[in-house]
């Protein structure tokens, strides 16, 4: 058992989404259709960039991105598939045994002090020790219910904690990803899945720059926060953080 951060990695994407984003959009106008696959890098994500400004955004659901991610919460996920425009594939705590599971660690913990039977106790220490007991718990009581694979886990698994390490993959379409950003890099998104999306966006920056260099949290294309009496208060902040360099 260990503690873990995120591990993000891009494992596919269509092939050339920028020239396969332009073709589809050009055909809506295409007389002739003779050599509209083939796409000009350059002048693709020119005009993929303008469809973006215009807010035409059908055709970049012609492009997919699929994710591996590891090293993150059950809390975490929970929120990302609340996501509905995406398909998931995520590591199961009923077919995998997790006796000795990794976990994650808020880092609001550091530096906090825990006060119980009489005495104090650091925080991510306690912590520790208390990831460390449910994993005993769980490793007894699917002894209990016969350690049998599956039919035991399935139950011993009720105690296992939302700071559980788990792996899934994520397929998404780049329109819904510019949506999962715009809410997910938000200061008021929480903490670990926040961190997910801003190590997302630094990857689809570099494979599909005309759709994913605009983006931000949704301050950015709102033009200011719409949170209202709830904002973070750092809309310039926002600006200057995920500017395109």
């Amino acid at each position: 058992m260990k503690p873990v951060t995120p591990v993000v990695k891009l494992y596919r994407m269509t092939p050339d989404p920028e020239g396969t984003i332009a073709a589809a959009a050009k055909l809506c106008y295409a007389e002739r259709v003779e050599g509209l696959p083939e796409q000009d890098k350059a002048s693709a994500g020119r005009f993929v960039r303008r469809l973006f400004e215009l807010g035409h955004l059908s055709p970049i659901e012609h492009a997919s991105f699929t994710f591996y991610i590891e090293g993150v919460s059950r809390a975490m996920t929970h929120q990302l598939v609340r996501h509905r425009l995406a398909s998931y594939s995520q590591r199961s705590q009923r077919y995998v045994g997790h006796g000795d599971f990794d976990y994650v660690v808020p880092p609001q913990m550091e530096g906090k002090t825990v006060e119980a039977g009489g005495k104090s106790s650091d925080a991510v220490e306690y912590f520790r020790e208390t990831m460390e007991m449910l994993a005993e718990r769980y490793r007894r009581l699917n002894q209990a219910l016969g350690e049998t694979g599956e039919s035991s886990n399935e139950d011993a698994r009720y105690v296992l904690p939302n700071a559980c390490e788990t792996k899934i993959f994520v397929t998404m379409n780049a329109r819904e990803l510019v949506h999962f950003l715009e809410q997910r890099l938000c200061m008021r998104a929480q903490w670990e899945i926040r961190s997910v999306a801003g190590e997302m966006l630094v990857i689809l920056r570099d494979v599909c720059p005309s759709v994913f260099n605009p983006v931000g949290p949704k301050c950015i294309r709102n033009r200011g926060c719409p949170e209202g009496k709830m904002t973070c208060g750092k809309y310039g902040e926002m600006v200057e953080k995920y500017s395109a360099k």
